[in-house]
C-alpha cells in the first residue's frame, strides 16, 4: 500500500503483508512527520497525490472533452443546431423574463452561476433539474476527465461533489486536487459543496474539517437550491468587506 505524507507529499511504500489490520501511523523519513494511514475525510486530497497525473493531461489537449451543459425543457445548442443568443436576449426582454439565482446576488439570467455536478448517475438528473429551475447553468460531469477539463476550461462558481463520483478512477480525489491547487483569490470565488451520506447538512465544523464550503446530506438533496441559498447568504456576508475592498461582486 502507498501512504502519502501530508506535510511534504513523500510517498511511502508499505508492505501489505507487514501492515497492521487497522489504522496505524508511521514516521516520514524525509520530514519526520507522523503520517496516519487512515483517510482524513471524503474530501481529502491524499489519494489524489498518490494516483499521479491528472486524466486531463494524459491525452493531447486538442482532444478535450468537457462536461455538457444540462438542458431541461430547452433546445440543446449544438454545432448542427446553433442558438442565436442575441436574438433570444431580445425576445426574452420583450416578455420581461429576467431572473436571479439563489443567494440574493444581482445577476441576470444571462450571467447565471455556473455549477459543475460531479455525482453518481442516480443523483445527477435530480440535482441538475432542481438547480436549472433556479437559474443555475448546470454542467454534468459523467467521468473524471470531463470534470477536470470543465473546471480548467470554465470559471465555475459552484462545484457539487459526491465522494463516490467515478469511483473506479478516483474521480473525487482528482476534483479535490483541482480545487486545492487554486490560488487563494480563485478559491474564494468557488463554492465547494460536498454531498455526504453521513454528515449533517450545513454543519460548519464538518465543512471546515473537510475543506469545503458547505455539506449537504443525501437525504436533503431535494432541498438543495434552498440550502444553497442559505449557504451563499452566509458566505457572501463573511466576505462582504473583502469583496468591497477589491470591488468584487457577491458570489
Amino acid at each position: 500500500m502507498t501512504i502519502v505524507c501530508q506535510n511534504c507529499s513523500t510517498r511511502l511504500q508499505i508492505d501489505d503483508d507487514k501492515a497492521p489490520a487497522g489504522a496505524f501511523s508511521v514516521r516520514c523519513p524525509k520530514c519526520k512527520t507522523t503520517v496516519n494511514s487512515a483517510a482524513a475525510s471524503p474530501a481529502s486530497d491524499q489519494s489524489a497525490l498518490a494516483v499521479g497525473g491528472s486524466p486531463s493531461t494524459e491525452h493531447p489537449r486538442y482532444d478535450q472533452v468537457t462536461a455538457p451543459v444540462y438542458q431541461f425543457g430547452e433546445v440543446a445548442k449544438t454545432p448542427d443546431n446553433p442558438i442565436n443568443e442575441d436574438a433570444l436576449r431580445s425576445l426574452l426582454s420583450l416578455f420581461g423574463q429576467n431572473g436571479s439565482p439563489a443567494g440574493g446576488a444581482n445577476v441576470s439570467s444571462w450571467n447565471r452561476r455556473k455549477v459543475l455536478v460531479c455525482t453518481g448517475q442516480q443523483y445527477r438528473e435530480s440535482i441538475a433539474r432542481s438547480l436549472s429551475e433556479k437559474n443555475y447553468q448546470v454542467y454534468i460531469a459523467e467521468d473524471t476527465r470531463q470534470a477536470v477539463e470543465t473546471m480548467r476550461a470554465n470559471q465555475m462558481e459552484v462545484v457539487v461533489l459526491e465522494p463516490q463520483f467515478d469511483a473506479s478512477e478516483q474521480g473525487a480525489a482528482f476534483v479535490v486536487r483541482e480545487i486545492n491547487v487554486l490560488r487563494p483569490p480563485q478559491r474564494r470565488r468557488l463554492f465547494f459543496v460536498l454531498i455526504s451520506p453521513s454528515l449533517r447538512t450545513l454543519d460548519a465544523h464538518a465543512a471546515f474539517l473537510n475543506n469545503v464550503n458547505a455539506i449537504v446530506n443525501l437525504n436533503d438533496l431535494g432541498e438543495l437550491p434552498r440550502i444553497l441559498e442559505v449557504a451563499f447568504r452566509e458566505f457572501n456576508e463573511l466576505y462582504r468587506e473583502l469583496n468591497q475592498a477589491f470591488s468584487l461582486s457577491a458570489l
